[in-house]
């Protein structure tokens, strides 16, 4: 009789288990990428937009993070919008991605772009570039509070320079002249890279520029830091020149600039009309990226600040940081109506 009803268990512990396969099916898969993704880049070849998206191509493939392929497509017109445009025409597409800064979201600000940001999804903020207020190396202004007084003075009327005009350098120079109550002469340059050879040759008097944008003429002696605009001091302790390291760089707010942090992300959007579940597999594949040796090199190479950030926290900085720049756009009269 035992026999019998370890036979009838049996049967029916089978039974269950032949239902439950039949079920599985039945059950959705996690979203993932069924074709090759594209990655477009909202700037041209070689700079620090096409860069990211190249390493970051370059970690998914080494860590065989998809099951895919990835193409890394330069798009750099309009300062970048025509990337964005493109991520607007792609509604619905999950298999691409753009790599931009702020500019998807100030740029529709000071022009008529056909899109505005909230048309496209953001995925994840997955780093921040510093700014520093540079000077070229014999100046006669020993630090950024000395250099704030002679913008003062409004005697000498010195040049600053920096990346593009009614980009971020340049918002950064009205806030800068907002501080000292003082309109301040912009020359933009086609690249932060060419503003800083311009302030080494003595052309203008400082720039605006990324710490990556003036390595190499800190480390020739031609230029040198002043402040950097971050409420902390940066976190980078090995020396980049004989004598300093970006950590010995004081904060602008410390040096009696009056601004506390500026900053521009490093952003990462897919077009609009993705579901919540294809945003979310595109967020964890970029925490893994940010997680691997190459990318964490990458951000101490480059001195930028480790950051990642993802849904309401994104979404939030995106808005209040539209918010800072509006009223100045409109004073200058850029913001266009």
């Amino acid at each position: 009789m035992r026999y019998a009803y370890a036979r009838h268990l049996s049967s029916f512990l089978a039974g269950c288990s032949l239902f439950c396969a039949s079920a599985l099916p039945a059950l959705a898969e996690a979203w993932k990428p069924e074709k090759n993704v594209e990655i477009v880049v909202a700037g041209g070849p070689g700079g620090g937009t096409d860069q990211l998206a190249r390493l970051i191509q370059s970690a998914i493939s080494q860590h065989h993070l998809l099951d895919v392929n990835t193409v890394v497509l330069n798009k750099g017109g309009g300062n970048g919008a025509e990337a964005f445009l493109d991520m607007k025409l792609a509604q619905g597409d999950a298999h691409k991605l753009v790599i931009g800064t702020n500019n998807v979201y100030l740029l529709p600000l000071v022009a008529k772009l056909g899109y505005q940001w909230t048309d496209l999804t953001p995925v994840a903020a997955v780093a921040e570039d510093d700014f520093i207020l540079w000077t070229y190396q014999d100046a006669p202004w020993a630090d950024a509070t000395a250099f704030k007084g002679t913008l003062a003075d409004g005697s000498n009327k010195l040049r600053f320079g920096g990346s593009q005009s009614k980009d971020v350098d340049q918002t950064l120079a009205l806030m800068i002249g907002q501080q000292v109550g003082s309109k301040l002469t912009y020359i933009p340059f086609k690249s932060g890279s060419e503003a800083s050879i311009q302030l080494a040759g003595k052309h203008i008097a400082a720039n605006l520029n990324n710490p990556a944008e003036s390595l190499s003429q800190w480390r020739a002696g031609q230029v040198r830091p002043l402040c950097v605009f971050s409420r902390e001091r940066m976190i980078y302790q090995e020396k980049v020149t004989a004598e300093q390291a970006w950590a010995d760089i004081p904060t602008c707010h410390e040096q009696g600039l009056g601004i506390d942090q500026y900053r521009f992300p490093r952003t990462v959007f897919l077009p609009g009309g993705v579901n919540d579940e294809q945003r979310g597999f595109y967020v964890e594949l970029l925490r893994k990226v940010s997680q691997t040796p190459e990318f964490k090199a990458y951000v101490e190479r480059s001195a930028l600040a480790p950051t990642f950030l993802e849904g309401p926290a994104l979404v939030s900085y995106i808005e209040q940081d539209r918010a800072r720049v509006i009223p100045l756009f409109k004073d200058a009269g850029w913001l266009r109506q």
